[in-house]
């Protein structure tokens, strides 16, 4: 649980760089560098080529750097490389994918590889292959799986993966380095469809968006008349006796197409001949991945939910609707509705289909995807009047069906698109999945949408890379410590003590904003002190206390630093004590051989050897202990703000002892200036010694009891008599029930039952010794 943040500044370069799929639609690859982190989003192939012409451009990038790939959907433009780089190149990182698109994608890229197998006989080069069965077996054990709005850390790369309704289990991913968050939408619709719910808008905000713009600035007609087109041109075909191929993807669109197929020959039995016009799939690899969308219904909206628990009956169990393994099982007689992958017409029974019905002018081919430059589901849109044959392409084949065009393509288009990136508000968008020119419409058209935030901080940027082309932007990165442990519960009950009752939250979100409305009431704030500890591998700071150290951070050891100051002394032992009395009243006594204390202990004495004559061992304050041997003290101490402090007390102590003026006045009876005596004897001599010795000394003891009049008044009385000098001259002071007794002579406190009047007349002594103190 988190509650207070510390934030530091910093400049770093986050790298964008498309090894495919930039300015073009397929082999969708693209890496993200940042902080000394490598990701990578997605591995597709390009469905208009062949072999190693159809992958990214692996060969630019060091694909043993990347530390994360993500796969957002199991369409071959997105992931039909997969199996390539995890075997056939240095990439050593981790493969993530959310559980349906694990579960299709072995399918789909084992008939990917017979296809490829096929494709490669024809050639002259067997080795374009790009992996084998295999390969594929064993990549598929080491991709594992996200499920959705869960988060993933791998060494601080923190990823989360959110729903994007093109296909079953299609997801875009928010990326998080350091702070730094970055939204891959891969493809993604914002369109309810019949099995399907729209593209998830991610709770928190991103300050990077990397985007489809596969429709650029076009807009989808209304679904209902897409429908209703779709299967007006079936009906109007089936009835004049001709066929109709769909060149759909085996899975995802093929699914829609088939639900809203198998709902019209269900309402229209009679004008289809009750069943006399069949609809056909010819897609074995569709009918064993149904499985996997019954598996997963639970992912889909609540129409198709609602089918499964009302009526206990699969929505994909179709009724109208016949499999195909293959072509030979298939008797074409009469007219017939024909969906076929691959969606591309590149080879195939899609393509074997096209061939066999194109040069008959009743026939409909009915392209309901998308279709990339280069491909033969593209040519076809610009009614040529003859197609290659695949298997012979110097053969031509008159081409003379009709061609239509209804985009069910799980897209965005422009209005959804733009609503989208305002709604994640990310200062700077990268487009990608997109033609050049669509790409190149949609991009001013963003800029012209952002105009009025031209010049401001926040200005939108936008871009579009070519591929290979590096897009670098500079971030003044936030670094936020996550409050743990001990301190978590100080702000709580620091906060908590200036509101009336008490936090009484059941969740830690409640709770969080209840602080944060404290907070609000509270101008002054609240301090927190901690130890700051930094994981420069994840990117993450904790704040936490000493005690808790160990509990959070095991792999963490605390040193204690000791310091250590010797300096030379030129007075005795005994005045140095004095003066640490009288500065300081916590002191223990350790070593005491001279007994210039009177307090060492009677049984450490006895364990004294003689190598111990003349030491002095105090401890002061706890933790700073202060030995002195001869004319050398050394000072020890554990490093902290208070030792730190009382260490420095003492060594100033230790250095102006001797030419302080209280010790001028304890150590003589008289200015004497008589060089032949030696003044060190002195002043061991008389530092004990009463100050009543001499008519001097009691002009002294009259100026203190002045001083102590003036303080108190009548309370204060004292008696004097000049004659007898020998005895000590004793104050009285009275104040209601309290006494106590001055030893005028002594300077000091006899007797005195309050401590606050005790401490009050320890400070008036100190201050009358500094005044009546000679300066010689």
């Amino acid at each position: 649980m988190s509650s207070e943040q510390s934030q530091s500044l910093s400049k770093t370069s986050f790298k964008f760089f498309g090894l495919g799929g930039s300015n073009e639609v397929g082999r969708s690859c693209h890496i993200l560098q940042y902080k000394g982190k490598t990701v990578m989003l997605d591995a597709g192939i390009h469905p208009a080529h062949q072999g190693l012409a159809s992958l990214p451009y692996y060969d630019e990038f060091d694909l043993s750097t990347v530390d994360v790939l993500l796969i957002s959907h199991f369409h071959l433009d997105h992931a039909a490389s997969l199996p390539y780089v995890m075997q056939r190149t240095k990439f050593r990182g981790r493969v993530f994918m959310t559980h349906p698109t694990k579960a299709i994608y072995r399918w789909l890229l084992s008939d990917f590889v017979k296809v490829t197998s096929i494709g490669s006989s024809r050639s002259l080069d067997k080795d374009e292959n790009l992996y084998s069965d295999e390969d594929l077996a064993e990549s598929f054990d080491r991709i594992e799986t996200i499920d959705f709005h869960s988060t993933i850390d791998v060494n601080g790369i923190k990823f989360t993966a959110f729903h994007a309704g093109h296909v079953l289990g299609a997801a875009m991913f928010q990326v998080e380095i350091a702070g730094l968050k970055t939204l891959f939408t891969g493809d993604y619709s914002r369109e309810i469809d019949r099995h399907l719910n729209s593209a998830e808008v991610p709770p928190s905000s991103s300050d990077i968006l990397i985007v489809e713009s596969t429709f650029g600035t076009a807009t989808h007609e209304p679904r209902v008349s897409r429908e209703k087109k779709l299967t007006q041109l079936i009906h109007s075909t089936v009835l004049r006796g001709g066929r109709v191929l769909l060149p759909l993807f085996a899975l995802g669109r093929a699914q829609e197409i088939m639900l809203i197929l198998d709902e019209f020959w269900s309402k229209h039995p009679e004008e289809l001949g009750n069943g006399q016009v069949p609809i056909f799939y010819a897609s074995n690899l569709a009918r064993k991945c149904m499985s996997v969308f019954q598996t997963y219904v639970n992912m889909m909206n609540d129409d198709i939910r609602k089918k499964f628990r009302d009526s206990q009956s699969n929505p994909f169990i179709f009724k109208n609707i016949s499999y195909l393994k293959n072509l030979e099982e298939f008797q074409d007689f009469g007219p017939s509705v024909m969906l076929a992958s691959p969606g591309m017409l590149q080879n195939g029974i899609s393509r074997d289909l096209l061939e066999k019905w194109c040069p008959d002018d009743k026939n409909l081919v009915l392209i309901t995807g998308y279709s990339v430059e280069g491909t033969m589901a593209k040519y076809i849109m610009l009614d040529p009047d003859t197609i290659p044959s695949i298997n012979n392409p110097e053969v031509n084949i008159p081409r003379r069906c009709q061609v239509e065009e209804i985009s069910f393509a799980a897209h965005v288009d422009f209005r959804e698109n733009l609503d989208f990136i305002e709604k994640i508000g990310a200062k700077n968008v990268i487009l990608v999945h997109g033609e050049s020119n669509p790409m190149g419409r949609l991009k001013s058209a963003l800029l012209s949408n952002f105009s009025s935030l031209k010049g401001t901080e926040d200005e939108v940027h936008v871009f579009n890379p070519r591929n290979c082309v590096a897009v670098e932007l500079e971030f003044s990165g936030i670094k936020v410590a996550r409050a743990i442990g001990n301190i978590v519960d100080e702000v709580f009950g620091t906060l908590n003590q200036g509101k009336l009752g008490s936090i009484n939250t059941s969740s830690d979100d409640a709770k969080r904003e209840d602080l944060l409305d404290i907070k609000k009431e509270n101008d002054e704030g609240t301090i927190v002190s901690g130890i700051l500890v930094s994981d420069e591998k994840n990117f993450d700071l904790n704040l936490v206390s000493l005690s808790d150290l160990r509990d959070y951070h095991m792999d963490l050891s605390t040193t204690v630093l000791r310091e250590r100051q010797t300096i030379h002394i030129g007075c005795k032992k005994e005045l140095i004590y004095w003066h640490l009395c009288q500065m300081f009243g916590d002191m223990e006594v350790i070593i005491d051989d001279d007994e210039i204390t009177g307090k060492i202990q009677e049984s450490k004495a006895a364990h004294k050897t003689s190598t111990n004559v003349g030491e002095l061992e105090l401890k002061i304050m706890g933790d700073v202990k202060l030995n002195i041997i001869k004319n050398v003290a050394t000072l020890e101490w554990s490093q902290g703000i208070m030792n730190d402090t009382v260490a420095d007390s003492v060594m100033a102590i230790l250095l102006s002892v001797d030419s302080a003026p209280v010790s001028v006045k304890m150590s003589s009876k008289s200015c004497n200036h008589d060089h032949h005596t030696n003044s060190e004897d002195d002043h061991a001599e008389h530092i004990h010694e009463p100050i009543g010795a001499d008519h001097d000394d009691i002009w002294k003891i009259k100026q203190v009891a002045r001083l102590c009049t003036e303080q108190f008044g009548d309370c204060f009385s004292y008696k004097l008599d000049e004659k007898d000098t020998t005895a000590d001259i004793i104050g009285n002071i009275t104040i209601g029930k309290t006494k106590a007794s001055i030893n005028l002579s002594q300077m000091k406190v006899a007797e005195c039952d309050s401590n606050p009047l005790r401490g009050r007349i320890e400070s008036i002594l100190t201050i009358a010794s500094d005044l009546i103190a000679p300066l010689c």
